[in-house]
């Protein structure tokens, strides 16, 4: 059953990654876009925190952890979204459907392998500058589409019977669209300006994960992941037409080197396994160079990347047979980050709450995931813009066992 559930997924998504606009903020004019993965819907649900060494949901932050899959899984998670962006005289309204990610994970014994694809960063914002009640004033039109995508593979190993270690190859892709027109009023003519990029880059992923037993039935988890710096090679195509010319021109291609910096996430957690989890996750990424032809600004620049993450989750009773609503996982978290850019001195903050809850499905350990997320990025001063978002989520994750041999013909 799982099989052809991932055929159908794989062949669904693979056309929506590329179609979709998976955000609506106007600071993805900005570098490679919006970050948009943050973990699986289910740490994403706990604020992000992904310390614990599950044996049948993949955590794709740490590839230590695929050593505990204990069945293969598969995991598919998409969101729809809605925001309002205020200035300090203005507000609007936004809202996009997105795919999230798409993953398998398949034990080996001792190891574990796991390999997907996931949105890495998204572009989608329409801005603009309406001046056509003043004769002879500017006005302007910007656009932008497209963002990288990511597929990776992983392995796990178990040292232990509690310590894992893994690593996994990445390889970045995508294609980022602008266009700015410009025009003056009462004027037919107007100039429009193409910039198309291609994105293309591997990195790689280091991690491991230990726990322990420290009181009676409350153990310690520990999470620690590390990813190197890399570049993103972009391949940039420049178009400039007039109104009326038949003829644009292009600028003659050139390429751009940019920085994708270095990673730490730190996790640690105390609770009971299947039972309850407390835990935070700190993340810290150095400044990155980000900045293309076309999205330069004197304004603007970049600094250091940090999260600060705390959450759980907590079982009634995950044995229960007398009480769905007590195998139900409740989970919620606060998350607090500095997203890594600077606009008219104005470092972007985000944060958020986000809930969700886990619903098995009878007689598997495949399960439902819902989630919410309520936030706030950015802020009114200086002249910029505050996102209120909020975001519903929904994934699945489906568990079955492969490899395993028939003993009745």
């Amino acid at each position: 059953m799982i099989k052809k559930i991932i055929i159908s997924a794989c062949l669904l998504i693979s056309f929506v990654s590329f179609a979709q606009q998976g955000t609506a903020s106007p600071y993805s004019f900005y570098g490679i876009g919006d970050a948009r993965f943050k973990g699986t819907l289910e740490n994403r649900s706990m604020g992000g925190v992904s310390v614990e060494q599950d044996s049948i949901h993949l955590n794709i932050d740490n590839p230590s952890s695929y050593a505990s899959l204990m069945q293969t899984t598969f995991t598919v998670g998409g969101s729809f979204g809605t925001s309002t962006l205020k200035s300090s005289d203005e507000s609007a309204k936004a809202q996009r459907a997105t795919f999230d990610y798409l993953a398998l994970g398949i034990p080996m014994g001792k190891f574990g392998a796991a390999f997907g694809l996931i949105p890495l960063s998204s572009v989608g914002y329409k801005i603009l500058n309406n001046n056509t009640d003043v004769t002879g004033a500017t006005n302007t039109q910007y656009e932008g589409k497209g963002g990288v995508n990511k597929v990776f593979f992983g392995l796990g190993y178990k040292i232990l019977p509690n310590w894992n270690i893994g690593a996994d190859a990445q390889y970045n892709f995508g294609q980022i669209t602008t266009t700015s027109v410009e025009g003056i009023t009462d004027v037919a003519s107007a100039t429009r300006e193409t910039n198309q990029s291609e994105l293309s880059g591997l990195n790689f992923n280091l991690g491991t994960m230990y726990q322990r037993k420290i009181y009676k039935k409350m153990s310690l988890f520990t999470s620690l992941s590390y990813t190197f710096a890399s570049t993103l090679k972009s391949s940039n195509e420049r178009i400039i037409s007039v109104s009326g010319d038949p003829d644009p021109y292009e600028y003659p291609s050139t390429e751009t080197d940019l920085k994708l910096p270095n990673k730490l996430t730190i996790g640690v957690g105390v609770g009971q396994a299947r039972k309850w989890l407390v835990g935070t996750t700190l993340a810290f990424q150095g400044d990155g160079r980000y900045a293309n032809y076309y999205n330069s600004s004197d304004d603007v620049r970049y600094e250091k990347y940090s999260k600060y993450a705390v959450g759980g989750y907590y079982i009634p009773n995950y044995t229960s047979f007398s009480s769905y609503f007590s195998r139900i996982t409740y989970r919620a978290g606060l998350k607090y980050e500095k997203i890594g850019l600077i606009i008219n001195n104005q470092s972007i903050n985000d944060v958020g709450m986000t809930l969700g809850a886990g619903f098995p499905i009878t007689g598997q350990f495949s399960n439902v995931n819902l989630g919410l997320e309520f936030g706030k990025r950015g802020t009114t001063a200086a002249g910029l813009i505050q996102e209120n978002y909020f975001n519903f989520s929904l994934s699945f994750s489906f568990n079955d066992r492969w490899f395993v041999k028939s003993k009745f013909n």
